[in-house]
C-alpha cells in the first residue's frame, strides 16, 4: 500500500518511507537524515522491524512546514 496515497486510514497514523521522503523532495543522504535526527532536526525515524524504518507523515508535514516559515524570516544572499 502506498502510504501516500491512502485516504482511508487515520492521517495522524500515516507513514512515509524513505521513498516517499525522496517522492516529496527530501533527497539527502541517509547519513545526513540521521545527524539530522540526532541533532533534532528532522523527525526522528520509527524502526518497523530489523532495517526498516518510517516517518509520522504529519511530523514531516510540519518539519516541511516549518522550513517555509523560516525562509520567509531569513535572508539567504544580498541583492
Amino acid at each position: 500500500m502506498n502510504s501516500i496515497s491512502s485516504n482511508s486510514l487515520d492521517p495522524s497514523k500515516l507513514l512515509l518511507t524513505r521513498t516517499d521522503l525522496k517522492r516529496i523532495g527530501i533527497t539527502v543522504s541517509n547519513s545526513s537524515l540521521l545527524r539530522w535526527e540526532q541533532r533534532g532536526r528532522f523527525p526522528r525515524r520509527i524502526r518497523m522491524a530489523g532495517t526498516t524504518v518510517a516517518w509520522l507523515k504529519t511530523e514531516v508535514d510540519a518539519w516541511l512546514e516549518a522550513r517555509a516559515e523560516e525562509r520567509d524570516r531569513h535572508v539567504y544572499a544580498d541583492f
